[in-house]
C-alpha cells in the first residue's frame, strides 16, 4: 500500500535514518515553523518518492483558528515564497488549481481571485491610479478541473505560458497529507512542480518546468487525509492491516475536517497576501490587503 501524503516533511519523518543527499535545516520565529528540505540525489528522492528539488514546510496555528493577518505568519511565508521566486523581474503567472465547487479542493481558486493582477496595468494606468512605485507583470487565473472543462490543467497552464511568456509560474493546490494533525496548518512549498490528485491516487498530468519550459513553484495546504491513514494514525495499526482487512479500501474515502469552510477562507486570504507581498514590495501590506 502507498502512504498518501504530499508533504516532503512526512516522507522524510517516516525515513528516520540519514539519508544521503538530504539537507534538513530548521528556522523559528514567535508564530512560524519552517523547515527547508533539499533533495540533491536520484537515490535521496527515490527513498523519499519526491522530486529533486527545495521543499519548504511551514507550521503555525490552524487557519480555521486564525482570522487575522499576523506579522510572523505573513512575514514567514512572503520570504519562503521568495526563496524560491527566480532573479529574473518578467512576469509572474499565479494559477489556481482545483475545484472551486468542492471545498476542500478549492484552495487554488480561491487563492487566485485574491491575486493582484497587473500585467494589464501601464504606466498611465499606474499613476492615475495613485500608485507612484513601479509594479512587477502579474497575471492570474484558475484553471478549473478535467471534468469540468475537458482539459487538463497542464495543458490550459502551458497554453498561457506560449502566450504571456512568464517567467515563472506559482501554483496553489490542495495538498493530502499523511496525518491528521497536518491538516489545516501546513503549507508546502517547492520548486519541484506538482502533479494535481496525485495524494488521493488520482494524479494527473505533471505541472513543471520540463513540461512549461519555466520554472514552477507550487504551493499547498493539505485539506484531506485518506481514511486508511486516519484508522492507523488512531489505532496504532498498520495501514496495510486495516486496508487488508475489507472495511477501509486503500484511497475509497477521503477525509475533510468539519471547519474546512473556515480552513480555506482564512488560508487563502494569507496565501494571496503573501504572494503578493513578494511579488510587489514597494507596494506596503495594507496597500495589497485593500487591492485584493
Amino acid at each position: 500500500m502507498n502512504f498518501r501524503t504530499d508533504l516532503a516533511i512526512e516522507r522524510r519523518e517516516m525515513v528516520k535514518a540519514y539519508i544521503e543527499g538530504v539537507e534538513v535545516n530548521e528556522h523559528n520565529n514567535s508564530e512560524c515553523k519552517t523547515t527547508v528540505i533539499d533533495i540533491k540525489t536520484e537515490d535521496a528522492a527515490r527513498k523519499l518518492g519526491k522530486g529533486i528539488g527545495r521543499y519548504i514546510t511551514l507550521e503555525m496555528n490552524a487557519f480555521s483558528d486564525e482570522a487575522t493577518v499576523s506579522d510572523g505568519r505573513l512575514k514567514a511565508l512572503t520570504e519562503s515564497i521568495k526563496m524560491l521566486l527566480p532573479e529574473s523581474e518578467g512576469t509572474v503567472v499565479v494559477v489556481g488549481v482545483g475545484n472551486l465547487q468542492m471545498t476542500a479542493d478549492a484552495l487554488g481558486p480561491e487563492t487566485a481571485s485574491k491575486i493582484f493582477a497587473t500585467r494589464h496595468i501601464d504606466d498611465e494606468l499606474r499613476k492615475s491610479a495613485g500608485i507612484s512605485n513601479k509594479l512587477r507583470s502579474v497575471a492570474a487565473f484558475s484553471t478549473g478541473v478535467l471534468g469540468q472543462t475537458g482539459i487538463e490543467s497542464s495543458e490550459f497552464i502551458k497554453s498561457v505560458c506560449q502566450a504571456v511568456k512568464p517567467c515563472c509560474v506559482i501554483t496553489i493546490d490542495a495538498l493530502a497529507a499523511g496525518s491528521i494533525s497536518r491538516l489545516g496548518n501546513t503549507v508546502q512549498m517547492s520548486d519541484t512542480g506538482i502533479s494535481p490528485g496525485s495524494g488521493i491516487g488520482n494524479s494527473r498530468k505533471r505541472i513543471d518546468e520540463s513540461y512549461l519550459g519555466v520554472p514552477v513553484i507550487a504551493i499547498g495546504i493539505p485539506t484531506v487525509v485518506d481514511a486508511v491513514s486516519l484508522a492507523s494514525e488512531i489505532s496504532g495499526m498498520k495501514a496495510e492491516q486495516i486496508a487488508d482487512n475489507g472495511v477501509l479500501q486503500d484511497n475509497a474515502l477521503i477525509v475533510a475536517s468539519k471547519d474546512v469552510d473556515l480552513l480555506i477562507k482564512n488560508a487563502s486570504c494569507l496565501l494571496a497576501l503573501s504572494i503578493n507581498c513578494a511579488l510587489q514590495p514597494s507596494l506596503t501590506t495594507k496597500e495589497l490587503y485593500a487591492l485584493m
